[in-house]
């Protein structure tokens, strides 16, 4: 199943194949199609996910920072009700999800992975609401809304990195930044504002705890 001839199909039988239906521990409300740990998923190697043409299923978890964000925004809808949403780095559609059942007027999922168009389907259609799917890299481009969620964005170098004057630059032109994360290395914590803390029940399998002390933060022009 190599993602250049990744078929609807094909990828929503493979992620039906290899997830169970949880709920997040934090965001019980919501419902999503997860990799229980018994499935083993996070555990194949590089060589095995290759050969199947997975890159790492990220969508296929719930991880600490869009745990935290979601339940932010569900428990303060005046965030995003009314106005344009855009989930970066959306994964399985956690953070979209619930910004739509906070009463967003559009939520638009975007991803780099084509897994997510498909986990994002399943899991919106659990949910019973409707979001706008992108399997893009917009990264470093102007963003037409309102908003930008994005949850666990900070625990890669090369990611980062970009996202830095990116998001100054959306943040210089109105746009509002939120952001959850658990602490990740490359954090940069100082040009932010922290706005709540939680602790999060995660997997071992994932995490060096059973529970990430995790914040959301919003991004300073």
């Amino acid at each position: 199943m190599r993602n250049e001839r990744l078929s609807p199909d094909r990828a929503r039988a493979f992620i039906l194949a290899n997830t169970d239906v949880l709920a997040p521990p934090h965001v019980p409300e919501i419902r999503l199609h997860l990799a229980g740990e018994a499935h083993g998923l996070w555990l194949k190697t590089e060589e095995e996910l290759s050969e199947i043409g997975l890159p790492p299923p990220f969508w296929a978890f719930a991880w600490a920072g869009g745990q935290a964000l979601s339940r932010f925004v569900l428990d303060r809808p005046g965030h995003v009700a009314g106005r344009h949403v855009v989930d970066f780095a959306s994964g399985s559609g956690l953070v979209a999800i619930a910004a739509a059942k906070a009463g967003a007027a559009s939520v638009k999922a975007v991803d780099i992975d084509p897994f997510c168009r498909e986990s994002i389907l399943l899991n919106a259609a659990l949910n019973a609401v409707s979001l706008d799917i992108a399997i893009e890299d917009i990264v470093g481009q102007a963003v037409a809304t309102d908003i930008v969620l994005a949850g666990d964005v900070f625990f890669d170098k090369a990611m980062a990195a970009p996202l830095v004057p990116w998001f100054d630059r959306l943040a210089a032109e109105g746009v509002e930044i939120l952001i959850g994360d658990p602490g990740r290395t490359y954090l940069p914590a100082a040009r932010m504002t922290a706005l709540a803390t939680y602790e999060v029940p995660v997997t071992r399998v994932l995490e060096d705890a059973e529970v990430k002390r995790t914040t959301v933060w919003r991004w300073e022009a």
